[in-house]
């Protein structure tokens, strides 16, 4: 039998997110006030980590909730339909653990995940490069082998929490190899001589969320602390992208919603030629496009999920959802700004802000672009299993 509908428990965390959201982030203006100010959301995060709304893939071995992915998509949208800059980093702790629990390095789990668990702290995920963002087989950083020692150097770009992590999760190539080989990953205390944050970028949207680089000049990485092995690096940064594409999805599914809400709230108020804006039958298709893109959306994030949870997930189905969630986000706070109007385009109201942060779902983890060449490669995969 297929069955869509939350169980009960997902929907009791779905409505104690919702209220959550609405007394730290929309009420008091948190959203609009960090957009303005560039401040890294510390008090929000402090809040729902003691609600227990961080870190909830974590298991509950290294002291985490041990939620599901449909459980952390399900209680994304909520804080996503807050503010997608906030929520860029409140879920970042989530990315950069990713790759640990996908190796199932239990000892590094227990030494780096647990204290992120135990108070309220920070941990980033360093992948892209300056000329190696999407193309993750071209990145440049580098390590060489030194006794029992890993010699680290490079330059890493676009990191969410980077400037506020404890450690970083970073991906590296063994000097003297080229392309999808020879990469590892490792954790890296940002404490290290040698490592360091550097150029706090000022974005168009999602201005809650800190993005700079990592620098690394001849970081000593201890044997420890190598997550896995040249050979292997390339597939755990692309299974690790997979898992976090129906998060993306979710952040898309929130913010159509929050799209929607302020659309339909405001063309009930505002009239033209006598009448509701509503009654218009231009502003009403436009909203009505707005609920056929959260539905679907939502369904396409939690089916990924699903398939997340079920053990089955291919990277069709989360690409699938991050490029259609993405494309549908743009588009309906592109028309929530329309049907507002001139004051849709002033930081009066949310709908500007909402335009600007949904730009950024098609661009980070992989662009929608990107998204379609795996679609397209998955199903000629398929094609050939036939």
């Amino acid at each position: 039998m297929f069955e869509t509908r939350l169980t009960e428990d997902q929907e009791m965390m779905i409505q104690s997110a919702r209220k959550l959201v609405r007394d730290v982030i929309i009420t008091p203006k948190r959203d609009m006030q960090l957009d303005k100010s560039g401040e890294f959301p510390h008090d929000v995060y402090k809040k729902l980590w003691e609600a227990g709304m961080v870190n909830l893939e974590f298991p509950e071995s290294v002291g985490g909730p041990g939620l599901s992915c449909v459980d952390h998509v399900a209680i994304g949208e909520e804080i996503h339909y807050g503010c997608l800059g906030i929520s860029t980093s409140v879920m970042a702790n989530n990315l950069a653990a990713m790759p640990l629990i996908i190796a199932k390095h239990e000892a590094l789990m227990k030494k780096y995940m647990a204290p992120l668990c135990e108070e309220p702290r920070y941990a980033a995920y360093g992948c892209s490069e300056p000329d190696a963002g999407s193309d993750v087989a071209a990145m440049s950083t580098k390590f060489v082998k030194k006794g029992d020692k890993y010699i680290l150097n490079g330059q890493k770009r676009w990191i969410s929490n980077g400037d506020v992590a404890d450690w970083w999760l970073v991906f590296a190539r063994e000097d003297g190899t080229k392309g999808h080989k020879g990469i590892a990953a490792f954790v890296v205390e940002a404490k290290w001589p040698g490592a360091r944050w550097d150029a706090l970028v000022h974005k168009l949207g999602q201005r809650a969320s800190h993005t700079c680089d990592l620098v690394f000049e001849d970081v000593e990485v201890p044997a420890e602390n190598m997550v896995v092995g040249p050979e292997h690096g390339f597939k755990l940064a692309m299974s690790t992208f997979d898992r976090s594409r129906p998060w993306i999805a979710a952040g898309a599914t929130g913010i159509i919603r929050r799209a929607r809400d302020e659309s339909l709230r405001y063309a009930t108020q505002r009239k033209t030629f006598g009448t509701a804006i509503i009654n218009h039958q231009a502003v009403a298709t436009m909203i009505a496009d707005m609920e056929i893109a959260y539905q679907a959306t939502r369904l396409l994030a939690l089916s990924a999920a699903a398939a997340v949870d079920r053990g089955d997930l291919r990277g069709t189905h989360s690409a699938c959802a991050k490029a259609y969630g993405a494309d549908a986000a743009m588009q309906a706070t592109t028309d929530a700004v329309q049907i507002f109007g001139g004051y849709g385009y002033t930081s009066e109201f949310v709908v500007e802000k909402l335009m600007r942060d949904a730009k950024l779902l098609q661009i980070y983890e992989g662009t929608s672009q990107i998204q379609r060449m795996v679609i397209a490669r998955d199903l000629l995969r398929q094609l050939g299993e036939q």
